[in-house]
């Protein structure tokens, strides 16, 4: 009976250090189970904020490299407004002093022929009184001779005359393509100053280079122009006067 007692409270000892256990046991997982998720959630967190972190960085450098790019892009776009402005300013230089010295030469020469046409009229009357004083003494001969050298006088005049005229319509219709060269000029810089993009300044670049190319043809001769002097076809009579330092015939 003694025996039966002991074993039932060895057995109850036994079953309440088991139990006693397997809540030590329950208590440690659940404390590594708490600490495993205290660590998943640190870990999460710190992912996250490393995440967010680099999200602000990507951002950070695409707001910089934006900036960056519109600050490359208003520097193209206002030098391009710059070269345009300096371009315009000398091709609109160029064509005046060309124009300037057109008209210069086109005065020159108008003055020259009425010198020329006030020294043939000067020659005629001697020539005039000459004759008439030659004719007492040599008669019908020395009148035609007379009327001969006349002639050839008034031929020359008229034919100083119309080149004078030549000369002016040549210098206007220049001064004509000129100006609507310049006027092409002047668009295609206007849009240059305003193009977006590269490959739009680029093809505005190349016209513009052409439309030039164009307009210094013309300045040198081979656009309509004045032809320049050994151009082919006959030449220019000289109507310079004898010791004109300016005579372009020299």
């Amino acid at each position: 009976m003694s025996e039966q007692k002991e074993s039932s409270v060895l057995f109850s000892l036994k079953e309440l250090m088991n139990l006693e256990e397997d809540r030590i046991k329950q208590e440690e997982e659940q404390k590594a189970a708490a600490q495993a998720a205290a660590e998943r959630a640190r870990l999460d967190a710190e992912r996250r904020a490393r995440e967010e972190q680099e999200a602000r960085i990507r951002a950070e450098d695409e707001r910089r490299r934006d900036e960056e790019r519109r600050a490359r892009e208003e520097a193209a776009r206002l030098e391009a407004i710059r070269q345009a402005e300096v371009e315009k300013a000398r091709v609109e230089a160029e064509q005046r002093a060309r124009l300037e010295a057109m008209a210069a030469q086109q005065q020159h020469e108008r003055k020259l022929a009425e010198l020329q046409h006030d020294e043939s009229k000067k020659k005629l009357r001697k020539t005039l009184f000459g004759v008439v004083a030659g004719v007492a003494v040599l008669g019908i001969a020395g009148g035609a001779l007379w009327y001969n050298n006349a002639q050839e006088t008034q031929k020359r005049l008229a034919a100083q005359e119309a080149a004078a005229r030549d000369a002016e319509e040549q210098r206007k219709k220049l001064e004509a393509q000129m100006k609507e060269q310049q006027t092409k000029i002047d668009s295609l810089l206007g849009q240059l100053s305003s193009a977006k993009d590269e490959a739009t300044r680029l093809a505005l670049q190349k016209q513009l280079e052409e439309e030039k190319a164009k307009q210094e043809k013309m300045r040198t001769g081979g656009g309509g122009g004045r032809p320049a002097a050994g151009g082919g076809g006959a030449a220019k009579p000289c109507n310079c006067a004898p010791g004109d330092p300016l005579c372009s015939c020299l």
